[in-house]
């Protein structure tokens, strides 16, 4: 740690911060995060090939700024790991309530952090969805035990329309997948095209017949499939890809038909995080991770740090590990955390869900950081990204 050095170095700034402040009794936050596993689609490139750790290295390293903060204050931290299947789930969420954790990291899908809230054992704690993008759990799903760090599609979806009307690429052609999770996404784009006037041209069905995702039919597919199947499109500015699963998306461009760029799921792609982004002071972040997990941080790493840094930044300001008063202070006014993205990040109390700065990057590069500057708003320019209070559907 260099706070001040060369001027009284750790050790005497922290005999210093002991020595001026009030004693105050120990205050312990236990905290865990729990991966519901399920099957993953391998991804297309090996550049993107699972570190096994994603999510989990993100809140080692939160654990350790929390730790860097609270050692000055009397405050400790613990941080348990939990892998588990949904059969698992119950059991697990029990031992953590009579281990007496409160506060629970989720790396789940929809339905798998529906079924953790909704487990007697999580009546009285705090969840943080640090994975599931689903609306639902916003909206008409949303439960009072769950806070949203993870950005919904819509929020998304909006980050990257807003850019698209900043370049004047208004005319779409809307390709997505035949997953779920496809659907959801292509729902959330033509809610972005509506809101900000964007007219989709065209709209496109990519099904995923199944076979190898590389080789032989890889190689078939980019050859022959695709540049057929985006034949005699309308015309547009931009090809809007939904394709979460990875099944075509990173296929797009460069093959296709008309000479248009793809935006979306693949070619400009917007995020939570960025492994090139540096501005705002996130060097600094990067770089202490990268000495931590040996790699770069990916979205989950940063939502999972995010949140539990949250909490951290809970913990200090009201000198409590009691949930109930770390929940209230989050969705209050008076919370707000730097995420590295320009501007303090807080939760709408509405819904819960952690307001985001959208990173647009090509793989390379950072673009732009999502909302526009163009776009305003009567509170902060992040509600107009996603579900703002009038839209609210979520009644606890």
């Amino acid at each position: 740690m260099k706070l001040i050095k060369g001027v009284f170095g750790v050790c005497a700034l922290a005999c210093w911060l002991t020595s001026t402040l009030p004693a105050s009794a120990e205050v312990l936050l236990r905290a865990a995060i729990v991966q519901v596993e399920h099957e993953r689609p391998i991804p297309l490139s090996r550049l993107d090939l699972p570190a096994g750790d994603e999510g989990f290295a993100g809140g080692q390293r939160a654990l350790k700024d929390n730790i860097t903060t609270g050692q000055f204050l009397n405050q400790k931290y613990e941080l348990v790991e939990i892998r588990t299947n949904a059969d698992g789930l119950p059991a697990e969420m029990d031992k953590l309530a009579a281990e007496g954790i409160g506060v629970v990291i989720a790396l789940a899908n929809a339905d798998d952090l529906l079924a953790m809230a909704d487990h007697p054992a999580a009546a009285n704690m705090l969840i943080l969805n640090a994975e599931a993008r689903d609306d639902r759990l916003r909206g008409e799903a949303c439960r009072a035990n769950v806070v949203h760090v993870a950005p919904s599609r819509a929020q998304i979806a909006d980050g990257l329309a807003q850019y698209m009307v900043w370049k004047k690429w208004t005319e779409w052609l809307l390709i997505h997948g035949s997953h779920p999770e496809d659907t959801l996404m292509a729902q959330a784009y033509r809610r972005a095209a509506r809101k900000f006037g964007i007219e989709i041209v065209e709209e496109r069905l990519f099904e995923d017949t199944g076979g190898g995702r590389q080789s032989d039919s890889g190689h078939v597919l980019v050859q022959k499939q695709i540049p057929v199947f985006m034949q005699r499109a309308d015309d547009h500015d931009v090809v809007v890809v939904a394709d979460e699963n990875e099944v075509f998306g990173h296929y797009l461009p460069y093959r296709g038909w008309d000479a248009r760029p793809v935006v979306g799921d693949a070619g400009l792609i917007a995020s939570s995080w960025h492994k090139g982004h540096e501005s705002y002071g996130s060097t600094q972040l990067q770089r202490r991770f990268e000495k931590l997990a040996g790699r770069h941080m990916r979205d989950l790493d940063y939502q999972v740090w995010l949140g539990f840094r949250s909490v951290g930044e809970a913990v200090t300001r009201t000198n409590t590990a009691d949930i109930p008063t770390l929940k209230d202070f989050m969705l209050s006014d008076e919370f707000t955390i730097a995420g590295f993205k320009g501007q303090g990040l807080s939760f709408r109390p509405w819904n819960q869900q952690m307001r985001h700065g959208v990173i647009l990057g090509d793989g390379k590069l950072v673009v732009t950081i999502s909302p526009q500057e163009e776009f305003l708003h009567q509170k902060t320019r992040l509600d107009t990204l996603g579900f703002d209070e009038p839209e609210n559907t979520c009644a606890f």
